[in-house]
């Protein structure tokens, strides 16, 4: 493994991305993905790959224009981190929800290979409206 494939280099790399991800900066989010990289979400059934997962993540944040994620808990160790997160967002009803989720992030190099995604989307918390 390399360096930037360390533990601790990638919980730092992780928290940039995550933070990049709140300010739904999609310059940032692609530059931390190596090429090819897949984003799956297996609870949704969708599926990037490579220079589609950019349109893709805009179509998220185009859907969910108040998104964000807090993170819950982080498990890194050499070329894998493993993220539980809350999201919270308002749909179209005006309802602020919440749900949780973990993704799965293998790394080569310091680049995202995948992420995973695996959540409880389909049956968010009603926080208001």
């Amino acid at each position: 493994m390399s360096g930037s494939d360390a533990a601790a280099e990638l919980e730092r790399t992780i928290e940039r991305y995550n933070d990049a991800w709140n300010a739904q900066d999609l310059d940032a989010i692609v530059s931390f993905h190596a090429p090819g990289m897949v984003f799956e979400n297996h609870t949704a059934g969708e599926r990037a790959e490579g220079a589609a997962v950019r349109g893709h993540i805009a179509a998220i944040f185009a859907k969910w224009p108040d998104l964000v994620f807090r993170g819950r808990r982080l498990y890194a160790r050499e070329g894998l981190v493993v993220s539980e997160w809350t999201a919270a967002a308002t749909d179209g009803d005006g309802r602020r929800l919440e749900w949780d989720g973990i993704d799965v992030f293998p790394f080569e190099n310091g680049l995202i290979l995948r992420k995973d995604v695996y959540s409880a989307g389909h049956r968010p918390r009603v926080l208001s409206g």
